[in-house]
């Protein structure tokens, strides 16, 4: 186990389990007014509760799809033969990809979903 941990894109793979768990929590108990605490939060999602009510499904879609990639990936870095820190460096970029999918996916469909002038 202990070289499963240093030779993989360990915290890649723990981020995305941790994703995939959060999503389940959205899924299971979303957040249901618009609050500054718990849900997907930015001004967008916020402006109205019909927009934050799409913006809580939809995200939790795209995060189950981005930690289900990332989980791929990173259990896949581990027959990868190359040196540790680019591993490690490979999976800290799978991370702040995923956040950013998130956030680009989530963002656009709640602009198409309302048509919000660009």
């Amino acid at each position: 186990m202990e070289e499963f941990i240093t030779e993989t894109f360990f915290v890649s793979l723990l981020c995305g389990i941790i994703f995939l768990i959060m999503a389940a929590i959205m899924h299971y108990f979303p957040p249901k007014e618009i609050n500054h605490l718990y849900g997907y939060r930015t001004p967008a999602s916020m402006k109205t509760q019909e927009r934050w009510d799409f913006a809580q499904r939809f995200s939790t879609r795209q995060m189950v799809r981005g930690a289900l990639v990332t989980i791929i990936l990173s259990v896949l870095g581990y027959f990868i033969p190359i040196a540790v820190g680019i591993k490690i460096s490979i999976g800290f970029v799978l991370i702040v990809l995923l956040a950013v999918y998130l956030f680009i996916s989530t963002e656009r469909a709640i602009k198409e979903q309302f048509n919000d002038m660009p």
